[in-house]
């Protein structure tokens, strides 16, 4: 049987290409978020904003992403990879620039709500696309390079913000972010199409994409994977992790002002450092499993060994409650990052390791809507904590030890005896 892993060497495969086409929307998908974090100490003295004002932004988007993932997954099965991300990406650009017409909590809000449902849209779409173009020995190490696009979205963000902000003021960086996204749109309406669509590829490419595709059931209904213990292995994992990430991304910025006096023009420096970090956890982590892979070990095994490597390295941001220094405390949330983007690389690659293609993004968007639910908990709980306490000490402890939960929980789900009538995997 041909294998996608014997391309011809002559020049590039073309899903690498579709691999760019995906961390460039991730980039432009963590920019569009990312804004808010780098601009939150600005606008709480502009618009007045406090710790529960700001958890409550944070929470809208998390509770429109949540819904939205439930909803784009199911779509994206049914539509394709391709239409369902132009039609996300083309849907947060536009949410995008409305932040810059906002000027109350509740319009923020509002604008941050209508970017969660269409941001949904992108892991679902590219998860999917992923398992279309790559073999399982491959899954991981892609899902890990697009995904590395969340790190560059976290690094681009407090380069450009703080420049565009001093020459045109606030509103020009939302509006800049989401003209960004339109660009991509153009760029990716003519490359990005399923492998049986695209005209890009040799036809040795095509014929050993279809034969593996052709290992998969033809069909497996929504209620049929929702009902699935392996479904609510991956869901769980991604509610007690996610929180985690949205809280780096969303109180990294804050931690560092507050605690170190970092102001809106040094933040560039140790961010870059931290999602730099983050960068190499995203790849290695995909790397480590495919590494595993060649080895001999079974798909599964090795992204659950690859994750439980990770679990235990987050178990290290502890330290930041003693860091006494900027660089220590930099080094303490960058080796963090590092670790959930390996675990994160790792998980996404099981959902195409135990379902069908076909079921692949609804998968995806379940998972995603309960580590979204996850993580509207824990904005709305941290921004009360801070308030009350304004101490990081709980939050950095529960950080560390969520990982190390998440991996015994989805270890014990997917290795259980499943239920007759479960979505198959063959």
């Amino acid at each position: 049987m041909p294998s996608p892993l014997n391309y011809s060497r002559s020049r590039l495969p073309f899903r690498w290409v579709i691999c760019a086409l995906l961390f460039f929307a991730t980039t432009i998908n963590y920019i569009d978020r990312q804004i808010l974090g780098i601009l939150a100490p600005t606008l709480q003295v502009v618009i007045g904003w406090n710790e529960v004002d700001y958890g409550f932004i944070v929470t809208s988007f998390q509770a429109a992403y949540a819904v939205g993932l439930l909803g784009m997954g199911w779509l994206v099965d049914r539509i394709g990879a391709r239409l369902g991300l132009l039609i996300a990406v083309g849907m947060w650009s536009l949410a995008s620039m409305a932040h810059g017409l906002a000027g109350t909590v509740a319009q923020f809000a509002l604008a941050r709500a209508a970017l969660g449902v269409a941001e949904a849209g992108n892991f679902p779409a590219s998860i999917k696309a992923v398992s279309e173009w790559f073999s399982k020995r491959e899954r991981a190490f892609a899902i890990g390079i697009f995904n590395s696009g969340s790190n560059i979205g976290a690094i681009v963000t407090p380069l450009f913000v703080p420049v565009v902000v001093g020459m045109w003021g606030w509103q020009a960086g939302f509006f800049l972010s989401g003209a960004i996204g339109l660009v991509w749109l153009i760029c990716a309406a003519s490359l990005l199409y399923s492998p049986g669509q695209s005209r890009w590829i040799s036809e040795q490419e095509r014929v050993a994409l279809s034969a593996e595709r052709e290992e998969s059931p033809a069909h497996s209904t929504w209620w049929a994977v929702i009902g699935d213990r392996r479904t609510l292995a991956f869901a769980l994992a991604k509610f007690l992790t996610d929180p985690i990430w949205w809280f780096y991304l969303y109180w990294t910025p804050k931690y560092l002002s507050g605690q170190f006096g970092v102001q809106l023009a040094g933040l560039a420096a140790p961010l870059i450092v931290i999602y730099l970090l983050a960068d190499v956890g995203s790849i290695g982590g995909g790397w480590l499993s495919a590494r595993f892979i060649r080895s001999g070990m079974e798909p599964l095994r090795a992204r659950q060994r690859a994750m439980m490597l990770c679990a235990v390295m987050a178990l290290g941001v502890v330290g930041v409650v003693n860091a006494t220094n900027l660089s220590v405390a930099v080094l303490f949330l960058g080796l963090a990052a590092a670790a959930h983007q390996g675990w994160s690389a790792n998980l996404f690659a099981t959902v195409s390791d135990l379902f069908p293609k076909e079921a692949v993004a609804s998968v995806v968007g379940i998972g995603g809507m309960l580590g979204a639910v996850g993580g509207m908990i824990v904005a709305t709980a941290t921004g009360f904590i801070l308030q009350y306490t304004g101490s990081y000490v709980a939050l950095f402890y529960t950080c560390g030890s969520a990982y190390i939960l998440a991996w015994m929980v989805f270890r014990l789900l997917v290795e259980a005896p499943r239920p007759a009538g479960s979505a198959q995997r063959k």
